[in-house]
């Protein structure tokens, strides 16, 4: 199991394939790498580099519960050191839900390292950014506030972390529970704030800033709804609409099993898409 150390914080991560361009995709929710070892394996078999990683704060790598910036650019900005430390930028950017929205940051954030974007159940709306930031935040905040860290380790989260990597139990409770209270809203906030937003963590200028070849797959529920994923289509130029669903499940969040089937569809249609409109540099 490689690590890397990223800004400070070790970084689970794994590499498939071995000649073609780079690229990167980056699971939802605070899921670990395995929510896209399936996929990466697929597009490493049709001739790509593919890293995934843990984030700081899921899977097998660090918690690290700091940072004056969303946890999403947070992320964005450990990607982009972790693809630098292995020569691999520019590199092909892509991710589902909160890797959506971290792999949009990071085509902002880091345009010159960004060859396109692979963009799948892209999150936006009101339902969505409360939903999220509850999720995410609002019940880790509660469980600090009435018992402190040790009631937030006892959570299902913070244990899985603690069980993929023994040291963020000590990493969590040596945290004052307030500085942790007050990070988790300071979080918060960028969900809060961004329920008017046509993508959460981005407006519709910043869509219109994306220049890279782009391909969006709208999602298919609640939190991810077609509509949504048409709308970021439409704002960033020149991007491509790719349906594998077509209509929205009446569910909060449909199952992630839905997808994992479709994954040969998916690899395929990315496929397509970057042979016609990104070109290999020289040596690929």
């Amino acid at each position: 199991m490689p690590m890397a150390v990223v800004r400070g914080v070790n970084i689970n991560y794994q590499i498939h394939g071995t000649r073609g361009p780079w690229m990167a995709l980056t699971p939802g929710g605070r899921r670990g790498l395995d929510a896209v070892e399936g996929l990466a394996r697929k597009m490493a078999d049709k001739g790509y580099r593919v890293l995934i990683n843990d984030r700081r704060n899921c899977g097998h790598s660090d918690v690290a519960i700091e940072g004056q910036d969303s946890e999403y650019v947070i992320w964005a900005d450990d990607l982009y050191e972790l693809l630098k430390q292995h020569k691999a930028l520019p590199a092909i950017i892509g991710g589902s839900s909160s890797g959506c929205r971290t792999s949009i940051l990071f085509a902002l954030r880091y345009p010159e390292a960004t060859r396109a974007l692979l963009l799948w159940r892209v999150t936006g709306g009101e339902f969505a950014a409360k939903r999220l930031a509850e999720n995410y935040y609002g019940q880790f905040i509660r469980a600090a506030k009435e018992g402190g860290m040790a009631a937030v380790c006892a959570m299902e989260h913070w244990k899985e972390r603690i069980e993929a990597r023994p040291q963020n139990r000590d990493r969590l409770m040596k945290m004052d529970a307030k500085r942790f209270i007050d990070q988790m809203e300071h979080w918060r906030t960028y969900f809060l704030e961004g329920a008017d937003l046509p993508v959460i963590g981005a407006s519709a200028q910043d869509l219109g800033a994306i220049k890279v070849p782009t391909i969006v797959m709208p999602g298919d529920d609640r939190t991810h709804g077609i509509a949504t994923g048409k709308l970021a289509h439409s704002l960033i130029p020149g991007s491509e609409l790719y349906m594998l669903f077509d209509k929205d499940m009446d569910l909060d969040l449909g199952p992630m099993e839905d997808w994992w089937v479709r994954e040969d569809e998916m690899a395929t249609a990315f496929d397509d898409f970057l042979k016609r409109r990104v070109q290999a540099p020289v040596g690929e």
